[in-house]
């Protein structure tokens, strides 16, 4: 029996996310690589990439649970199953990834090709609330 097969993966909807990370309840962690982070992430992600992810250097907050994203699914469902084989209790990951997130309407930290310069548009929209 596989590391996947023993434990139940699930999936967390972007708008779920969203607001579930507004208030802290979460801790996101991006498996992607270095140079997909830097061009577009979801504010407040952490960066463990996959070609070098240890479950075991995860942040461990119990209350805050840790739910991993990518690109399309496939390196956080990877990411997945070594932290059940290692036994690191994380089994979430964002549906659609970060796809999904933009289609959704949601806010991502980007960098401004002219200039290099970062673009957050979830600080804009935490100054209209």
């Amino acid at each position: 029996m596989t590391a996947h097969a023993r434990h139940a993966l699930h999936e967390i909807a972007p708008a779920d996310l969203h607001d579930r990370l507004l208030r802290h309840e979460v801790i996101l962690v991006d498996v992607r690589e270095a140079h997909e982070y830097a061009a577009e992430r979801i504010h407040g992600a952490l960066l463990f990439p996959l070609s070098t992810f240890d479950p075991l250097a995860l942040p461990a907050d119990p209350p805050r649970p840790v739910v991993l994203q990518c690109g399309s699914g496939k390196r956080s469902a990877m990411a997945l199953t070594r932290c059940g084989a290692a036994g690191v209790p994380v089994d979430t990951h964002l549906v659609g990834e970060i796809a999904a997130w933009k289609v959704a309407g949601l806010p991502t930290v980007t960098l401004d090709p002219a200039t290099g310069v970062v673009v957050d548009r979830q600080q804009r929209c935490r100054t209209r609330d």
